[in-house]
Parts: C-alpha cells; sequence; structure tokens
C-alpha cells in the first residue's frame, strides 16, 4: 500500500485542504482512493454516510468548522466519490478491510472519528476487533440498514435480483438513471435527506447529480440501495458492536430523520455507556446542519 501526495486544493475556508491519494490493494485489485486534510492538532477522522451521492464534500462544512483545532481527515470510500468505482462485488468484508487498513497506514495514534450513516457499523465494528484504533467515536444519524431493507423491514432474495439487474450493462444503466434523475434526487433530499426543503435548491441537486454520473458509480450505489452493504443483518447484530468498549461513544439523532430511522437511533441512545444528543435535521444533517455536530463533537472531544 503506498501514500502520494497531490497538490493543495484551496477553496474559500481559512483551512485548504491537501488531497491526497491512497493506493489500496483489494483481492489483487488496486483501488486509488481520494482523502483531504485540513487543519492541525489532534486527528479526526470524518466518514461520509454511503447513499447515490456519497462523497467526501458532504463533510466538507463539518470539517471547516472542526479544523482550527483538529487535524480533519475525510475519505471517499471506494466505489464512492473521487475514488475508484471498479465493476466489483461491494460487500461489508471490502469496506471492514478498509476502514482498518487505512487508520492503520494514515495514523500512528489512535484517532477520533465521525461517521454518518451506515458508516458507523463499521466504526463499531472496528472498535470491537481493534480496539486500539479509535480514541472516541460520534455517530451522526447511523443507520444500518439500506433504503429497500429499511422499506421491507428485512433483507429479500429480490434485494440481491435488482442489484445484479443494476450491475448489468444495459439494462442496470437504465435503472440507474432512473434512480438518479435529478427529480428523484430532489423528492428523497425533501423526503429523507434533509429537513428544510427551501434548501434543496436546483444548484444543490445539479451538484449531486453530476456525482451520480461518474463512470461506475452505479455498482457501489446498486449494493448500498439494496441492502448489500448492510453492516449488519439485525439489530442485535448492529448493538452487539457497542458493548463492554474501551472508548466514549455519542450517538447523536437527527430530530426530524423519517420514524423507523430515528428509532433505530434511539434504540442506541438507550444503550449503556453511550451518550446522545438530539438536533435538528435528518438523514442528512452532518450536512445541512454541520455547525450544530461541529458543536457536539467539539464538547465531545
Amino acid at each position: 500500500m503506498t501514500q502520494t501526495t497531490d497538490l493543495t486544493k484551496t477553496n474559500s475556508s481559512n483551512y485548504p485542504a491537501t488531497v491526497q491519494k491512497y493506493l489500496w490493494n483489494w483481492k489483487g485489485m488496486e483501488i486509488e482512493v481520494i482523502y483531504e486534510t485540513r487543519g492541525q492538532g489532534n486527528p479526526v477522522l470524518l466518514l461520509p454516510a454511503f447513499s447515490t451521492v456519497s462523497t467526501r464534500a458532504e463533510m466538507r462544512p463539518l470539517a471547516e468548522l472542526l479544523a482550527p483545532n483538529f487535524q480533519v481527515v475525510s475519505v471517499d470510500w471506494p466505489g464512492f466519490g473521487e475514488s475508484s468505482r471498479p465493476r466489483t462485488d461491494y460487500e461489508p468484508q471490502l469496506y471492514h478491510q478498509f476502514l482498518m487498513d487505512f487508520v492503520q497506514a494514515i495514523f500512528n495514534i489512535p484517532v477520533a472519528v465521525v461517521a454518518a450513516g451506515h458508516a458507523a457499523g463499521y466504526v463499531m465494528q472496528l472498535a470491537q476487533s481493534r480496539p486500539n484504533v479509535w480514541s472516541k467515536i460520534v455517530l451522526a444519524a447511523p443507520t444500518w440498514r439500506g433504503p429497500l431493507p429499511t422499506m421491507s423491514q428485512k433483507q429479500s432474495g429480490w434485494h440481491g435480483i435488482v442489484r445484479e439487474l443494476v450491475r448489468s450493462p444495459l439494462l442496470g444503466q437504465f435503472l440507474y438513471k432512473l434512480n438518479t434523475a435529478p427529480s428523484f434526487l430532489r423528492f428523497m433530499y425533501r423526503r429523507h435527506v434533509w429537513a428544510d426543503a427551501a434548501k434543496v435548491t436546483p444548484d444543490f441537486i445539479q451538484n449531486k447529480w453530476q456525482v451520480t454520473q461518474k463512470p461506475g458509480a452505479r455498482y457501489g450505489s446498486a449494493a448500498f440501495v439494496t441492502g448489500g452493504l448492510d453492516p449488519a443483518k439485525t439489530r442485535s447484530e448492529f448493538t452487539d458492536n457497542f458493548q463492554q468498549l474501551a472508548m466514549p461513544v455519542m450517538v447523536v439523532i437527527a430530530e426530524n430523520a423519517p420514524p423507523k430511522s430515528k428509532a433505530e437511533m434511539e434504540v442506541l441512545a438507550e444503550l449503556p455507556g453511550v451518550e446522545s444528543r438530539i438536533i435538528p435535521g435528518s438523514l442528512g444533517m452532518h450536512e445541512e446542519n454541520a455547525e450544530a455536530l461541529a458543536n457536539a463533537v467539539k464538547s465531545f472531544l
């Protein structure tokens, strides 16, 4: 595994990001992973939520707010954002191994982590298998079931059929196009992802749509939507990873999250040793309401 540094990418922030490449090997295949670092101080890793539009850019507002106090690293998951998107089987084992390898390669001390959505399950499993990796854990609107399993309340064989259809050459491209049309993205953001529909502007949706149009983007997306990236198959399997932890954990509940998702967050908040906060927003509150989340994170860290 090697690591190369690109040119610093500047933006409107007082803390510009240094964008880097991490070359990761998975089953003999080299995957280029893109991450960025800003600020100085104790390290904090930001992990974006898995979604059709997943990208480290959704963590940027939070990163800029934390940068005055911490060295903040944000990463694009393999198969998403600007990282490589090969036509491979995207599965939990891939992301468990990637997260462990990435953290051990990039950080030489225990690191605080802020994980959004489905990233929570991978962070918690690593907390059990490698107790010295994390110093503190913040889970922002954590989830463990993908959209289709959430709708049906369980995993089903037809979810896998849908996943393979989307991966297919012609029909798959057509189905993916329907699922990423700007009108559909706008509907999903207003219904499940952001609490304030007025913020879901045409320019915002256009930027999100562009994320979905990168070559190979449909493979990871199909896996997530159909439950193929679910870090656990049952609630008890998910909550077992919260038992007997050596590091502090805080769950940040999205006040306006869909009822099923919010109920799962509230279950975590009741677990022994878990702190919790409630802030306005829905499943994308780490991007929509970054300031409130940053305040919660800073007080916890």
